[in-house]
């Protein structure tokens, strides 16, 4: 979270062969002559991934977009996208979430909120990221900006996941951005009876990856999946389980545990013995046991 009173983000311009202009940029056919950009865009060298999809996204494409959004930022993969409504939000709010890094490309200022209720997440993203336009600060978004902008998510990503789309999505401009410039395009299917999903069936039909896990997503650009730190691993019995749960954030001693988790002396030590031989708690110089994330 952005802490009260924290400064704004700094503002800058690139102009092309400068530094700090977005190197990913030049591989268009006619990259802009400048951009603005509000907080600190990544290194070149990260991986970046493109979600989008329609602004009037169901419950399900809302759900979808945001664990994509969140298990590629554990990865450590940079999650692009264009700060509209519905699935574009709830990418951006995903990887914010899960501590990654997030770019927004706008088609107005970086520094005017757009749709106006996106204010503070347009405000969280800079902070951690950078929101970018090649428009001057203070012009408000025009809607023939916006066909651009889908050509700037394209080419800042090393592959586009649409999400939701319908047959006259916008996304489907960005799947062309990124088909011209190589970049792997894969698709999230869903019910063949919803509208919302109607586009990104046919764009499965006609050849993308198909989304059909989160890590699918990750195998799209070679990442390596990361632990939630929150979530105990998959394969702990039920005593060691427990005793995960019990440390949380906070850390205890062996009666500490005992007294969290219910367990007898002998199973507790049992359980928290072999978290330790994992190297997923440890004991510290104070004789408690924490989670070693």
């Amino acid at each position: 979270m952005i802490a009260a009173g924290s400064p704004p983000a700094p503002i800058a311009r690139y102009a092309r062969e400068e530094p700090g202009y977005p190197e990913r940029l030049t591989a268009l056919e006619a990259p802009p002559a400048a951009v603005w950009v509000r907080g600190t865009l990544p290194e070149a060298s990260a991986k970046a991934v493109a979600i989008v999809g329609t602004r009037e996204a169901t419950s399900y494409g809302l759900r979808v977009a945001e664990q994509l959004g969140a298990v590629l930022a554990r990865a450590g993969v940079v999650v692009v996208s264009g700060l509209a409504r519905g699935i574009d939000a709830a990418a951006h709010r995903g990887a914010l979430d899960a501590g990654g890094c997030s770019v927004a490309v706008v088609g107005g200022g970086v520094d005017v909120p757009y749709p106006r209720g996106h204010r503070a997440l347009q405000d969280r993203i800079a902070a951690t990221g950078a929101v970018l336009s090649e428009w001057a600060p203070g012009t408000p978004a025009r809607t023939f900006a916006f066909p651009r902008r889908n050509a700037y998510i394209a080419a800042l990503a090393d592959a586009v996941i649409v999400v939701e789309a319908g047959h006259a999505s916008g996304a489907h401009h960005t799947v062309a951005f990124g088909d011209a410039l190589g970049r792997a395009l894969a698709a999230v299917p869903g019910p063949i009876d919803s509208p919302q999903s109607a586009g990104t069936n046919r764009l499965l039909r006609d050849g993308l990856h198909v989304i059909a896990s989160l890590d699918d997503a990750l195998a799209l650009v070679g990442a390596t999946p990361r632990r939630d730190p929150e979530q105990a691993p998959s394969d702990l019995d039920a005593d060691a389980a427990a005793c995960w749960a019990s440390l949380g954030r906070r850390a205890l001693d062996l009666e500490g545990v005992v007294h969290a988790t219910g367990l007898d002396w002998r199973a507790a030590v049992t359980a928290v013995s072999g978290l330790e031989v994992r190297g997923l708690v440890m004991l510290d110089a104070t004789g408690l046991y924490r989670r070693q994330l």
